[in-house]
């Protein structure tokens, strides 16, 4: 039941870069691409940049913030 740029949590794990349309990507960039907003901001590259680089003081909230996939709402 759930979808998107979380993955489908069914155990299966060759489909989780399902896109929007359904299809199944191969790569993060590709994958991520498709959920992009046309226009609102650039496509990504071949190489994921890691957005803590940006902001390395963020880190431990993002770490907290992310914690919550890992809880019982998504178990």
């Amino acid at each position: 039941q759930v979808r998107g740029l979380c993955g489908t949590f069914n155990g299966d794990q060759q489909d989780e870069f399902m896109t929007p349309e359904g299809d199944v990507e191969l790569g993060v960039a590709a994958f991520a691409n498709a959920f992009r907003a046309a226009g609102a901001c650039p496509a990504l590259g071949p190489g994921i940049p890691n957005p803590c680089d940006s902001f390395p003081g963020r880190w431990e909230r993002a770490e907290a913030i992310c914690a919550v996939l890992l809880g019982p709402v998504f178990q």
